[in-house]
């Protein structure tokens, strides 16, 4: 580096691999991640080869969001349960209205400490007065889905599920024909005859 300027790797990169590992892991491409930095795509190479830090977080990023979509593709494949939860709006009581405009000034004040009078009543003011209240839980269950479970099968086991089979033969294939020495006319005869 002549005259002591710092190579954009320690600008623009070392300060920013937790990012770059959280892009990674968001399933961004190692292209993108270098426009995004602000760096040639082919420096961006370069730096994977040259820092262990960055070539380290874009694995790590990579191995997480692959664990993810197996994970998914797995629980798709052998099938799931979830609950299903129903809301529906209902009216708070008067006291629990007064203590959720309470709640909500307070953090005001926390977030703004030099908040004014009119801006904790705008606060206070803009509390909803109803809230959302479970009515129904329901535990539903998805079927197995084949497509994922070929899917699977074809990538975790190639030799035994793929598509075309190999299958080699060596040798000759007899054919036992009964009615290969007869002439056209004999054959005609035993359509006829039945």
């Amino acid at each position: 580096m002549a005259g002591g300027r710092k190579s954009k790797y320690e600008s623009h990169v070392k300060p920013k691999l937790l990012l770059i590992e959280a892009w990674a892991r968001d399933g961004i491409i190692d292209e993108d991640i270098s426009k995004k930095l602000g760096i040639a795509y082919s420096t961006f190479k370069l730096y994977k080869e040259k820092y262990s830090a960055l070539s380290a977080a874009l694995k790590r990023g990579k191995e997480v969001a692959d664990v993810e979509v197996e994970n998914a593709l797995f629980k798709r494949a052998t099938g799931y349960e979830f609950t299903e939860k129903k809301y529906v709006s209902a009216e708070m009581s008067d006291d629990e209205y007064t203590i959720q405009q309470q709640i909500a000034v307070n953090k005001y004040k926390l977030e703004h400490p030099e908040a004014t009078m009119v801006e904790l009543r705008s606060v206070e003011l803009g509390v909803s007065k109803y809230k959302m209240v479970l009515v129904e839980e329901k535990t539903k269950e998805v079927s197995p889905d084949v497509t994922a479970q070929i899917f699977w099968l074809k990538n975790r086991r190639p030799n035994k599920w793929r598509d075309k089979q190999e299958i080699g033969h060596s040798g000759s294939v007899d054919v036992n024909n009964p009615l290969q020495g007869l002439t056209t006319d004999e054959l005609r005869k035993l359509i006829r005859d039945g």
